[in-house]
């Protein structure tokens, strides 16, 4: 099977939009991604996945730490500015929590710290024990077919 044929059944898998955050010597770093899920209640676990020639990847190795945003159907420019869709530079103010950077107003943050990982195939999936969440009203931003989906 050839790559785009995976690529365009994945797509099919309808997703929240997130953006992952961590903090390196105190500077802010964060990517869009979509390939999250929750792992287990107790104790409370999640999982994302990071490609394995992601800076993002070298920076959760070195903070042992990562905060996840999903966001509202208000937030698509935020994610186009982290998946690297807006090239201009943009300013973007972060809320702190654990010490981590979070998207003010998603519909939620969570704060992690890593709990294991794994590499497979061509990414990393991190698990990572929760350490803090903060909730917000909303509808969320979504994902489908390569493109940008408001439910409502």
């Amino acid at each position: 099977m050839d790559d785009r044929l995976f690529r365009n059944a994945m797509g099919k898998f309808a997703t929240g939009v997130t953006v992952i955050t961590t903090a390196v010597n105190k500077e802010a770093h964060g990517m869009t991604a979509n390939a999250f899920m929750s792992v287990s209640l107790s104790p409370k676990l999640v999982v994302i996945s990071i490609g394995e020639k992601a800076k993002m990847n070298e920076y959760i190795k070195e903070s042992g730490k990562f905060a996840v945003s999903f966001l509202s159907e208000e937030q698509k420019e935020m994610s186009m500015i982290f998946a690297g869709q807006i090239k201009e530079k943009r300013n973007v103010n972060f809320k702190w929590m654990d010490e981590l950077p979070v998207i003010d107003g998603a519909l939620v943050n969570l704060t992690c710290n890593v709990h294991n990982s794994h590499v497979e195939g061509d990414h990393t999936l991190y698990i990572g024990e929760v350490t803090d969440i903060s909730l917000n009203d909303g509808n969320p931003l979504s994902f489908f077919e390569g493109q940008y989906k408001n439910i409502s």
